[in-house]
């Protein structure tokens, strides 16, 4: 291999691949943290009622909210990075859902912040409402997102899409986004579980119940919907028999979450949940494999990890930095979990 021509020590497709799993695990990484803290959000205005309950709820997440948002946005950059193409067709054909999902974003960090620096129940009112709508809008448009990539939308031989919002808004697409929003607030009532005491905590557990019961039904509805209109979605598990493996172990999560609320088990309960969301995001990345975007007019249109992605020397320096940055993100996402470990106390400096 001449060097001058071809520095890479990786042939193109399997620097693709390797990328396609990397933007797997930062999504898989995402979905976990972050996933908790929307969930927390989702729960905030159900579990308590009192200011105390709710500046509770709040201070768990508190020291760690931004710091999980920093996988989205790698998420997006790694994104930009391997696959421009595909960048390009979703921030302009999910230009619209795009913004709702920033300003669900602004709108958590706001209410977050200027609640601990407002007096007076009315405001308060108004910043958790605002903290709990942008978290159910964050965990439906992440969804809906995942949803019309299964289902696939109107890609164009330019690889643009061209569906309408109304369009995006299909019943698969829905029906993903509420089970996402139902999965994230099942997530962040187990891990409220292992952060409060007390009357919320007897009341968190009582909403855990309920999320479990909601969810099942969505991820049932969901399962049975896209093995039947969708059959791309067991392709990939259809020729690697051994990937059934990953539904199985998550129907096993899913079923052990009820006995960890029945035996106070809350951190089992915390790893079965981050469980299923592996589980989930395996399964999304598996059913698209090798698409990153399916189109409905004809899938020579599909955008792909091959039609989409950089040049072998951009995937090539890109990988080193990855491989460099990810161990430092980890290490410290881990470090300011440990520090921040235990129950909330609730003081004058709290949220």
């Amino acid at each position: 291999m001449d060097p001058v021509a071809d520095p890479t020590f990786l042939d193109k497709a399997t620097l693709q691949s390797i990328w396609f799993l990397l933007l797997t695990v930062l999504l898989t990484g995402y979905a976990i943290l972050d996933g908790f803290d929307l969930g927390v959000g989702i729960n905030h205005l159900l579990v308590g009622r009192s200011d105390i309950d709710r500046r509770t709820t709040i201070g768990s997440i508190g020291p760690i909210w931004d710091g999980n948002e920093v996988w989205l946005v790698t998420f997006g950059g790694a994104l930009f990075a391997a696959f421009p193409v595909a960048y390009a067709s979703f921030f302009s054909g999910f230009y619209i859902a795009f913004m709702l999902l920033l300003l669900g974003l602004i709108m958590r960090a706001v209410c977050l912040e200027f609640r601990v620096k407002t007096e007076g129940a009315a405001m308060h009112r108004v910043f958790d409402f605002g903290f709990s709508l942008g978290s159910v809008l964050i965990a439906l448009l992440l969804g809906v997102a995942a949803g019309n990539c299964l289902y696939g939308i109107r890609v164009d031989s330019t690889l643009t899409i061209r569906e309408p919002l109304l369009s995006q808004l299909n019943p698969f697409s829905l029906l993903t986004g509420l089970m996402t929003v139902a999965l994230f607030a099942l997530h962040g009532a187990l891990y409220l579980r292992l952060r409060v005491e007390g009357a919320l905590l007897a009341s968190v557990e009582r909403w855990a119940w309920r999320w479990w019961w909601i969810f099942v039904a969505l991820f049932v509805a969901v399962s049975a919907y896209a093995l039947r209109d969708i059959p791309q979605v067991t392709a990939n598990i259809r020729n690697w028999p051994v990937l059934w493996a990953i539904p199985a172990l998550n129907v096993l999560a899913i079923l052990n979450v009820p006995r960890t609320i029945r035996h106070r088990q809350p951190m089992f309960g915390f790893i079965s949940s981050s469980c299923m969301i592996m589980a989930f995001a395996a399964l999304f990345s598996m059913a698209l494999y090798p698409d990153l975007i399916r189109s409905t007019i004809d899938p020579a249109f599909n955008v792909t990890i091959s039609n989409a992605s950089s040049s072998p020397r951009t995937l090539t320096t890109m990988l080193i930095i990855a491989l460099i940055g990810m161990p430092i993100v980890i290490a410290y996402t881990v470090a300011v979990y440990w520090i921040f470990r235990g129950k909330v106390r609730v003081d004058r400096g709290s949220y």
